[in-house]
């Protein structure tokens, strides 16, 4: 088995992938938003952190979370999320006998991804990152018409142009 090496920074700023368990068309994080809303609403209220950048998928998210100072633990605090999530919405999904016996669900996978932001190159890239991913899995040709996303906020605040972010047919034309 791998071993995982996670960089434990207090009041470090991340960027998350979390994901899942079943992805093929799966809608379930954008069909009961806000039931996923509420999850981090409630878990922000015990656990604060800051969000700098949030995007929903159908099957993924991506996000940018700054931790308090002196505080490293973001384990806890996206296990509560998955939970509260778990909760809240009906129990539908095929549960394997180790998810059965574990009294899992079988909503999310039990890793994610985790990246420390180094610098302000590696925070904008990754801004970017989660703000185009609609973008880039097909959903949505411009990314200001993807719903579920934090690009809406940073619009209002001046960060992005209306237009960021957008493709066209014509961007790819010679550049194979």
């Amino acid at each position: 088995m791998p071993e995982y090496r996670r960089i434990w920074r207090p009041g470090g700023t991340y960027f998350f992938t979390v994901t899942l368990l079943e992805r093929r068309g799966n809608d379930l994080l954008v069909r009961h938003i806000d039931s996923l809303r509420a999850a981090v609403r409630k878990v922000r209220q015990r656990y604060p952190f800051h969000i700098h950048a949030f995007v929903v998928l159908p099957d993924h998210l991506h996000c940018i979370l700054e931790l308090p100072e002196g505080d490293a633990d973001f384990a806890t605090r996206w296990m509560r999320i998955k939970q509260e999530f778990s909760f809240a919405i009906p129990k539908t999904e095929w549960r394997s006998a180790t998810r059965r016996k574990r009294q899992e669900r079988a909503i999310w996978q039990r890793r994610y991804w985790e990246h420390l932001i180094r610098d302000e190159k590696d925070f904008q890239a990754h801004m970017d990152y989660v703000h185009f991913n609609p973008v880039k899995h097909g959903h949505v040709a411009r990314v200001i018409d993807w719903p579920h996303s934090s690009f809406h906020h940073h619009l209002a605040a001046g960060t992005y142009p209306a237009d960021w972010g957008n493709i066209s047919l014509t961007d790819n034309i010679g550049h194979e």
